[in-house]
């Protein structure tokens, strides 16, 4: 049982936590950065929303405050675009370029973008995945290594996997969008615009991490539980 404590598959998990750990203090420090640089024009987040949004025709999507140190997110279900408090209120480079990304999301969405649609559509599996891939693993671990629990097990953690790598796709055509929108509408300046598209890479970074990360734990799963591994010591 001595797996259960420590085995060498364990530095695949470190390695996935310090590249998440790395890409988090690298979109920190790029938001940090530009959130105290105040844009030329004086625009705040919600403001460059919806000169996006009306200047795209979307006059339908709605855009809301959320309390600070909440995420910014686009809901594609109620057709919201959700800033925080201070990129709401704030006219920095950072809630101009973070009010466009979202915006990128709300014009995927409006034009049916496939890869939106495809991760939308794997949101309900993958959350079932995430849920019940290591309780099933580890059920048919104690039920004398279960070789058809723990493959179900892998098969549902993949899915979770799988959504990870979907979202890269999609979150960087919203940034792709959103620069081009900041500079066809005119909201930023040149220089500006160059810090907003470093806060927007430091963004996608965090979403290539997680995919990392989630790949090299399914590989550990696969490493330790995968094919006929039962074991009567």
């Amino acid at each position: 049982m001595g797996m259960f404590y420590w085995d060498p598959t364990y530095i695949l998990v470190l390695a996935g936590m310090v590249i998440c750990l790395g890409a988090s203090a690298m979109v920190n420090s790029a938001m940090r950065k530009y959130s105290k640089v105040r844009n030329g024009g004086g625009i705040t987040g919600a403001e460059a929303a919806r000169r996006i949004l009306n200047n795209e025709g979307l006059y339908q999507v709605q855009i809301e405050c959320l309390k600070s140190g909440s995420g910014d997110h686009y809901d594609p279900r109620t057709n919201t675009v959700r800033l925080s408090y201070d990129n709401y209120n704030q006219p920095s480079v950072t809630a101009v370029g973070v009010a466009a990304h979202e915006c990128g999301h709300a014009i995927q969405h409006a034009k049916g973008y496939a890869p939106l649609n495809f991760r939308s559509a794997l949101v309900p599996v993958a959350n079932i995945g995430s849920r019940l891939g290591m309780p099933l693993i580890l059920l048919g671990v104690i039920l004398s290594w279960n070789q058809v629990l723990i493959e179900i097990g892998i098969w549902a953690f993949a899915l979770a996997v799988l959504f990870q790598l979907v979202t890269l796709p999609v979150e960087f055509n919203a940034s792709a969008r959103a620069v081009a929108k900041i500079d066809q509408y005119g909201l930023l300046s040149a220089e500006e615009t160059r810090g907003c598209k470093k806060v927007l890479t430091a963004a996608a970074m965090t979403y290539v991490a997680a995919a990392a990360s989630a790949i090299l734990q399914l590989l550990r799963l696969v490493l330790l539980f995968g094919g006929n591994r039962r074991r009567d010591d």
